[in-house]
């Protein structure tokens, strides 16, 4: 029985990203009965702030230095946080292009799990190394203009990359992204493309 973890980063009701999540996630699970889902929404999660005390629970614990009351509130909140990350055997995410980017409340869960000790080390010989290896994750980003690889916006999709970049970062190897777009358009060429992101989320279920 393998755990996913959906990390789902769209607050619309709707949202072509969660569409496409939720229909490889239902081929997943009629292939592989015996696997169970659980869906974090980074819009309701109770999210640690990454604040003052934060950072320097942050520091504290890289210089191996004993956190005061306050960081080890702080600094307590973050572990728990990447534990639970941690515990899975594979992953989703789902999220649109704002601005070019992420949603802030996507780069606050990134910016939550991304720590040394945690989620990646360092160290003179190898240099950053990811401590989340064997994995695999699967990618649904869905953008309002076409941003896919040769079109003539792609390279201003500074939100694909940037999450693929950081899963990598925590040692990542096996990464599955589907881009979906235009969302935008006529009634028919947007059911086309809602359509396709379906059918094509569908066959990534291995």
């Amino acid at each position: 029985m393998a755990k996913i973890l959906h990390i789902q980063a769209s607050p619309r009701e709707g949202a072509f990203s969660k569409l496409a999540a939720e229909a490889y996630l239902a081929a997943h699970l009629a292939k592989h009965p015996g696997d169970v889902v659980e869906t974090i929404d980074v819009w309701t999660a109770d999210l640690p702030e990454f604040d003052g005390p934060t950072l320097q629970a942050r520091y504290a614990a890289a210089a191996g230095k004993e956190h005061s009351a306050e960081q080890a509130k702080s600094w307590g909140a973050i572990v728990k946080q990447v534990e639970h990350f941690k515990g899975f055997d594979a992953y989703v995410v789902s999220f649109p292009m704002w601005n070019f980017s992420v949603p802030y409340r996507l780069k606050q869960y990134i910016d939550v799990l991304a720590h040394p000790g945690l989620t990646f080390g360092r160290s003179p010989e190898k240099g950053f190394f990811g401590l989340v290896t064997g994995k695999p994750v699967t990618i649904f980003v869905a953008s309002a203009g076409d941003y896919r690889p040769g079109a003539p916006a792609a390279a201003i999709d500074f939100a694909t990359p940037y999450v693929e970049w950081m899963f990598k970062f925590f040692g990542f190897t096996d990464i599955r992204t589907l881009r979906i777009g235009p969302t935008v358009g006529t009634p028919d060429a947007v059911e086309a493309v809602k359509t396709q992101c379906v059918n094509e989320a569908r066959a990534l279920v291995v």
